[in-house]
């Protein structure tokens, strides 16, 4: 069995996540969302809120694509998570030249750490390709609608979030 972690803050679940994951679907069969815990960062969701979304997002893609799919969240090194899942690849969602420099350095690090684990990087889809978390935050805080951005179950819980 091919197993791939697919890392990062989940905050929130947008559509570009959910484009990547259709698109691992073709290269592994069992993916492991990796919803990272870090304790230096603040996001706007909790880590729980955070697998709850991408569980309730994810899993009925996954279902329909034949993908054995896992949330999980760690709080340790990207490759030791992949250890611990088993993964053989790391997979990395790419929007532009940004994200390629980064995401490069990354890999590298990565594969000196631990070169049995390979990282993929999987393009965004153009319809995806502008879409970021941070700037659906920025909107959702404003008032905006971020319907096109996110699953209609993460633009309700966003617009919770800003209401209560």
């Amino acid at each position: 069995m091919r197993v791939g972690l697919y890392p990062g803050s989940f905050d929130p679940v947008t559509l570009g996540h959910v484009d990547i994951v259709r698109r691992a679907a073709h290269l592994v069969d069992r993916l492991v969302i990796a919803v990272g815990a870090h304790h230096d960062k603040h996001p706007l969701f909790t880590v729980r809120e955070r697998v709850k979304l991408a569980q309730e997002v994810l899993e009925p893609v996954a279902k329909e694509l034949g993908l054995a799919l896992e949330v999980t969240t760690y709080d340790s090194l990207t490759v030791d998570a992949a250890r611990s899942a088993k993964a053989a690849v790391v997979i990395r969602g790419l929007r532009d030249a940004g994200d390629f420099d980064y995401e490069m350095q990354m890999a590298g690090m990565n594969g000196a750490l631990a070169p049995e684990i390979e990282t993929v990087f999987l393009a965004s889809s153009p319809g995806t390709r502008h879409i970021a978390a941070s700037l659906v935050r920025q909107i959702a805080a404003m008032g905006g609608d971020v319907s096109t951005f996110v699953p209609p179950r993460v633009a309700a819980a966003l617009k919770q979030k800003f209401t209560a």
